[in-house]
């Protein structure tokens, strides 16, 4: 059941957390543990009736107009994306966020 499959996206999650959080990651198992973490996430997807795919390439989307948004307000202020710090993307990310770009 549904329960069931989310349970296995939430111990993906924990085995992928734990050698994320190790003092000397395994990079080949953390990237095993990532794509399992993945593989369960469409699994629960598709038993939800959510196609990966699609949500995948919306989310691609989402960020390429919100980066584009980041680039504009740079470019507005005279400057070039690598001059902005971080605090500045975040800004301007969360106002595109807001105005559902």
């Amino acid at each position: 059941n549904k329960n069931q499959v989310w349970a296995k996206v939430e111990e993906e999650m924990q085995e992928f957390k734990s050698y994320v959080e190790k003092k000397n990651p395994d990079n080949q198992n953390m990237e095993s543990e990532f794509g399992d973490l993945i593989f369960s996430l469409i699994n629960y997807a598709r038993f939800i009736n959510i196609n990966p795919e699609n949500a995948l390439e919306k989310t691609n989307k989402k960020f390429i107009s919100r980066f584009q948004y980041i680039e504009s307000m740079a470019k507005s202020k005279g400057k070039k994306i690598t001059d902005m710090n971080l605090a500045e993307m975040d800004m301007h990310w969360d106002e595109a966020k807001n105005k559902k770009i």
